[in-house]
């Protein structure tokens, strides 16, 4: 099919209007559904109606967010291509379905397998595409299109210049989605399926977020009856991060998925105390998870007593070595020690009736519960499987010196057992100030418990900064289902971080992912991304260094200044261009730059918070800039970023993170000499 030569661009625009109409009419039928008398009882009203009001959001026209934004044109019609002279279709595609009054699509969800050659097609696999369109928006509005025609070996071949100008185009506001973007590479691991996890290692700019979010849309699309009865999340290192992404996946065509951070999934006590790097990483280590399971199965006592059950005249006696073999079965059997707890009256009772039916008697499942909740029998599981409250018994850990030997024994030397080890007493689990890594202990110790709910499918962004106890308590909400792990070995930040994605996956419970690395860097400017690479070999050496795909090679300088304004002229420098402009520094900087700021009148936001025309800077400490991008970027100070952290590596690592902010441009500001490493 060939493009109207009169007026192509204006074609376009009506087809977006007429498109947008039709999305209208859609919303307008649903807004209009009289369910009266189609429902049985109020029940099935409710749900029903919950259905439609979920279909109506879904159907809002989010004005600034293109409707379409590429068109196929096939060379044949799909399913098809062998029948001669079958003629070709159009489909435009776009973050959801749209279709006219006749039922036919006037925009394909980017999602449906139609859709797919957008992404996935090239000049040596042209997908039987003879024409791949994109477009250009200004707002809401259609003001331009680039055509390549894949069966023009030079043409497909070019870089498209709209797709560079999307990723260049100023970021205002919170993060966009990249759905128009979306490389091959990055296009194989969004449809890859529900059954298998994934681990996504890249370096900054390489997209590993956008893939996490246009995953999670696309697993909702093509399993959604599954997914809807398993649910789904995805998972960030802080509350800035997912307000930062928020909005991505309503652009995406989803609008139910549940965010958190780990600290969030473990919040069974208030976390009000910090622990130092040492016992920070020793609480956050695998072993803890044995230490933590001896200590649970410490509880259970082996009989010394038989269990008499009085029922009218008769006495039945379970003696003491019947008892005995009843525990070590549960034991043996490795189930939750909450779950042997509730199936050992069971157990006893049964041994009763074993006796009544020998006797004669023929008792029934009722008379199995009745002497399941005898008052011998709850006096017996009471003594040999007592109730355990995961809190009260790290808290015992943390706090007994012996306890803690005896369970740690073989497991965690002596200076180890010291370092966790609070150094004052604690009336109750209340009064203790826990800390975020005590927190995953107690997550790990209620699982063994209880049995964690699992969901069908878990996003798993920054996990390169998680502990193993965190990798686990995070494996826990997804035994039964699959994960996608993004991250970056080289922004690793924590004393604890990970130190490779095999020993991750495995804490994870997901040896079996599959790893993929992304090394095409879209976001980050050859020149910035080039610079930020000399850390590489000091904070990563096994790593490949982000390859920039970028024409431009945008702003970059590197600044020895004498003061603190001259970090404010920089801001204001920046501030002439279009969009936004992160000023990232240590985090003991932070309360001067934001006085200096407001002493030059210049307004500024706090992470996470959501940049406008009016104020579009933000003072950025740097431990939360990992994450978040903007236009333009003053980095102060490398070397009191590097000092900041415990560690030369971990402020290295530190530092490459803030480096690596920018889209468009960066200045460095120092009057201290810069690391070496930099050099």
């Amino acid at each position: 099919m060939s493009s109207s030569t009169d007026d192509p661009l204006g074609r376009e625009r009506s087809h977006l209007s007429d498109s947008r109409a039709a999305l209208r009419a859609m919303r307008e039928d649903a807004e209009a559904l009289d369910i009266k008398d189609v429902t049985a009882n109020w029940v099935n009203a409710a749900v029903l109606s919950h259905q439609i009001e979920e279909r109506i959001k879904a159907l809002a026209d989010l004005s600034h967010t293109p409707l379409f934004f590429g068109r196929l044109d096939y060379l044949h019609a799909p399913g098809a291509e062998q029948a001669e002279g079958a003629d070709g279709e159009r489909f435009y595609i776009g973050r959801r379905h749209v279709h006219d009054a006749d039922g036919d699509p006037m925009v394909i969800d980017w999602r449906a397998p139609v859709s797919q050659p957008f992404y996935r097609a090239s000049k040596n696999a042209p997908m039987d595409i003879g024409l791949r369109r994109r477009f250009g928006y200004t707002g809401g509005d259609l003001t331009a299109y680039e055509d390549e025609h894949l069966s023009d070996p030079a043409e497909a071949a070019a870089t498209s210049k709209l797709l560079q100008q999307e990723i260049e185009r100023p970021r205002v506001g919170p993060m966009r989605d990249i759905v128009a973007t979306i490389q091959p590479e990055q296009d194989e691991i969004v449809r890859s399926g529900l059954s298998g996890s994934v681990c996504v290692q890249g370096g900054p700019g390489t997209g590993k977020t956008a893939v996490g979010l246009h995953r999670v849309a696309y697993l909702l699309y093509a399993h959604r009856e599954r997914l809807a009865r398993t649910g789904t999340l995805v998972i960030g290192p802080n509350s800035s991060f997912l307000h930062y992404i928020e909005q991505v996946l309503p652009a995406l065509g989803e609008l139910e998925v549940k965010q958190a951070t780990v600290d969030d999934l473990v919040a069974h006590v208030e976390v009000r105390g910090t622990d130092d790097a040492t016992a920070a990483v020793i609480k956050g280590d695998a072993r803890m998870a044995e230490v933590l399971r001896r200590a649970v199965y410490s509880h259970v006592s082996l009989p010394t007593e038989p269990v008499v059950v009085v029922r009218g005249s008769r006495r039945w006696r379970v003696p003491a070595y019947e008892l005995e073999v009843i525990v070590r079965e549960l034991l043996d059997r490795g189930i939750r020690y909450g779950a042997a707890r509730e199936a050992l009256p069971q157990r006893i009772a049964h041994a009763v009736l074993v006796q009544m039916e020998r006797s004669g008697e023929a008792p029934d499942d009722r008379v199995q519960d009745a002497v399941a909740r005898n008052t011998a029998v709850k006096a017996a599981v009471k003594t040999l499987w007592p109730p355990v409250d995961p809190a009260k018994l790290v808290l015992r850990l943390l706090t007994d010196a012996d306890f803690l030997a005896v369970h740690a024994a073989g497991i965690l030397d002596e200076d180890e057992q010291k370092e966790i080890l609070w150094a004052k007493p604690v009336r109750s689990v209340k009064s203790a100030k826990w800390s975020a890594a005590d927190a995953v202990l107690i997550d790990e110790t209620t699982d063994l418990v209880q049995r964690t709910h699992s969901l069908g499918h878990v996003v798993l962004d920054e996990a390169q900064d998680l502990s193993p106890m965190q990798y686990r308590a995070v494996g826990r909400r997804c035994t039964t289902g699959s994960a996608t792990v993004l991250g970056d070995l080289a922004q690793g930040t924590t004393p604890w971080a990970t130190r490779s994605w095999e020993e991750a996956l495995g804490h994870l419970g997901k040896g079996d992912a599959v790893v993929e690395e992304l090394t095409a860097g879209f976001r980050v400017p050859t020149d910035v991304i080039t610079y930020a690479s000399r850390l590489l070999p000091h904070i990563a050496p096994g790593l490949t260094p982000v390859a920039s795909v970028r024409e431009n090679p945008g702003f970059f300088e590197v600044r020895e200044i004498g003061d603190t304004p001259e970090v404010v002229s920089a801001c204001e420098e920046l501030l002439r261009n279009e969009g936004s402009t992160g000023l990232i520094a240590a985090d003991a900087r932070i309360p001067a730059l934001a006085e200096a700021l407001g002493e030059a009148g210049i307004g500024f936001l706090s992470p996470g918070e959501e940049t406008t025309q009016e104020t579009r800077l933000t003072l950025v400490p740097a431990s939360l800039a990992k994450g978040l991008e903007y236009d333009y970027v003053v980095l102060d100070e490398p070397r009191a970023v590097v000092d900041g952290e415990p560690d030369e590596r971990t402020g290295l690592r530190r530092l490459y993170v803030g480096l690596t902010r920018a889209v468009s441009g960066l200045i460095v500001t120092h009057a201290a000499p810069l690391p070496e490493e930099l050099a």
